[in-house]
């Protein structure tokens, strides 16, 4: 007689047996990683404290930094994703000189989140609301770091009679989805996808784990958490019509106005070396149109500095903040009825 082996269980029937004790592991892990996240947060800013206050705006509270006096007061509007300490390099020297205020947009840093979509249109509504909660007066000088330059146009436009200049520092432009190499467009899907993932992942403190969030403490305190992960990519998918909302905005008139440009040797990290000089050149020709805004516009290059010229190359961004200012004063000195 021989011996026959006992047919094999099927698959579905292992799988049945095992989902179970995949599933309650998936959900430890899950409530594990979100109980770390939390932790952290509440560590880093508990011994991390923001500087500055919050205000109320309409139902939620944004925060806003303002250290220095004298009048015109500048205003720093970051770039995209970015907290008020992405001004960190710059906000002390202004402070020598006239009033300056940073400040985190709706959802992010220290700011809690807002129902409305993040168009720029409605966030400089929302910088509006807060500047006079906090009891900052205009004349203002808006200062705008990337996609914040879109930011700051609108608020202009918006609100002509409070503000004095501008300084646009390696603004975006209206056109540069349509202007930048093709190329660009495949990469602004990408870099979304990613922001998508960070958001998605950052309740259960996988960005945290994999060494995502910044090595400094005080930076990790503002930044490393749900709610700016989530504005952040509100305030990408938003762009284009941010962009549109900008387009339509006009010019700046005789306003004082300082364009300052990365330098375009310097070669933008995310581009691939063939897309970096189309795009390069692309973005100087725009930052040209940008100092046109103006009958008054001036351009300056920041010689080494990448894109991001509030770390590379403070001392430019100073200089061109106290060049305004200094135009706003001579204004006022001579009509003072713009100081009102």
């Amino acid at each position: 007689m021989h011996n026959v082996a006992p047919p094999s269980a099927p698959a579905h029937s292992w799988f049945r047996r095992v989902w179970p004790g995949l599933l309650a592991l998936a959900l430890f892990l899950a409530a594990a990683g979100a109980i770390y996240e939390n932790i952290c947060e509440a560590r880093d800013r508990r011994f991390n404290p923001m500087a500055g206050r919050r205000f109320d705006v309409g139902g939620f509270k944004m925060h806003i930094d303002c250290t220095g006096e004298g009048s015109p007061t500048v205003i720093l509007e970051s770039g995209l994703g970015d907290t008020y300490l992405s001004w960190r390099k710059v906000q002390p020297q202004i402070a020598k000189f006239t009033r300056v205020c940073s400040y985190d947009r709706a959802g992010l840093g220290y700011s809690e989140p807002s129902s409305q979509p993040r168009t720029s249109k409605v966030i400089a509504g929302e910088l509006h609301a807060l500047l006079q909660a906090a009891g900052v007066a205009p004349p203002y000088v808006l200062v705008g770091h990337s996609v914040g330059g879109f930011n700051v146009r609108l608020y202009a436009s918006l609100y002509p009679t409070e503000v004095a200049g501008m300084v646009l520092v390696d603004a975006s432009h209206p056109a540069q989805l349509d202007r930048l190499p093709p190329g660009i467009k495949d990469m602004h899907a990408d870099w979304l996808r990613k922001a998508e993932f960070t958001e998605y992942t950052m309740l259960f403190g996988l960005p945290r784990l994999r060494g995502q969030c910044s090595e400094d403490p005080v930076l990790r305190a503002a930044a490393c958490n749900w709610h700016t992960a989530v504005e952040a990519v509100a305030e990408l998918k938003s762009f284009p019509e941010s962009a549109a909302q900008t387009a339509a905005a006009g010019s700046l008139d005789d306003m004082p106005l300082a364009v300052l440009s990365h330098d375009p040797q310097r070669r933008t990290g995310s581009f691939p070396a063939g897309m970096a000089i189309p795009a390069n050149q692309a973005w100087e020709k725009m930052q040209e149109e940008l100092a046109q805004l103006s009958t008054r516009g001036t351009q300056v290059i920041a010689t080494g500095s990448s894109h991001s010229i509030p770390l590379d190359r403070p001392d430019v961004v100073v200089e061109g903040i106290r060049k305004v200012v200094e135009q706003v004063r001579a204004a006022q000195a001579t009509s003072p009825s713009k100081a009102n």
